[in-house]
């Protein structure tokens, strides 16, 4: 049996052996092609590498695989990429519809920022499409200029959960420093009248992605607020303490933020 078959294979028995239990999957830094060379060997491995990324299988990574770059750049560039935006999007709006708010104005929706609402992809074409080791004063240095285009599916799903009647939390893992420019490009890119923007103050310096955006969640939650959805790129938007009644993953194979 081939390594995609054998692969897929372990991706549906070993869920259902473990449970709900959290599965980490080790796999090599770099995929290496069969002897024959095939491209499509690659793309395919690429692409159930990917998939273990995006359900969270995959123990904590760095960089992208270096024979994965070319898939990477070619889905982050690609139509795919796209459709799979608008798919979760979809859903979310679908389920925020569903829900029948309390009429308290107590209902919250909370969404990240980098990579939800705003697409820093100019950025990582520069670097690597995420082959790359993450630096962050590049990184910021690209915030400050203002750049980052709306990610258009997801500039759908907040108007249309904002005229709902939810309160509309944003938590960024970006600091308190970057406040001013992040509203002129969120505003600038067409969104508008969020309830309150929540930044990385002095006291979170130290604190993961994870621990950090739990902590936010139970501030919110404290105030007497629901969080009923929650819409982010990374695992660590999503997972933790308070989380929202329904979360929504938007795909996002560059980086990896614990």
């Amino acid at each position: 049996m081939d390594f995609f078959k054998t692969f897929i294979l372990l991706c549906i028995i070993i869920p259902l052996a473990f449970g709900e239990r959290l599965l980490m999957i080790e796999l090599p830094e770099n995929l290496e092609p069969r002897s024959d060379g095939s491209i499509d060997e690659v793309r395919l491995r690429c692409s159930s590498w990917r998939v273990v990324v995006e359900a969270n299988k995959l123990s904590p990574w760095k960089t992208v695989p270096l024979d994965c770059v070319d898939y990477v750049k070619e889905y982050m560039s690609g139509q795919n990429y796209e459709n799979d935006l608008e798919i979760v999007s979809n859903e979310a709006e679908e389920f925020a519809k569903s829900v029948e708010l309390k009429g308290d104005g107590m209902d919250a929706w909370v969404f990240d920022v980098d990579e939800t609402l705003l697409s820093n992809l100019d950025y990582y074409s520069q670097h690597g499409y995420g082959s790359e080791i993450f630096d962050h004063i590049q990184f910021d240095n690209w915030v400050l200029e203002g750049m980052a285009q709306a990610i258009k599916p997801s500039l759908k799903l907040y108007k249309e959960v904002k005229k709902l009647g939810f309160k509309m939390f944003l938590l960024t893992g970006r600091a308190e420093n970057k406040r001013t420019i992040t509203i002129n490009n969120l505003t600038k890119e067409g969104f508008e009248s969020w309830d309150r923007l929540i930044l990385r103050g002095d006291e979170d310096d130290g604190k993961t992605a994870l621990v950090f955006k739990s902590d936010k969640r139970k501030e919110i939650v404290e105030e007497g607020f629901r969080i009923i959805g929650n819409s982010g790129d990374q695992w660590s938007d999503l997972i933790g303490s308070y989380v929202s009644i329904r979360s929504f993953k938007l795909s996002n194979p560059m980086y990896f933020i614990a």
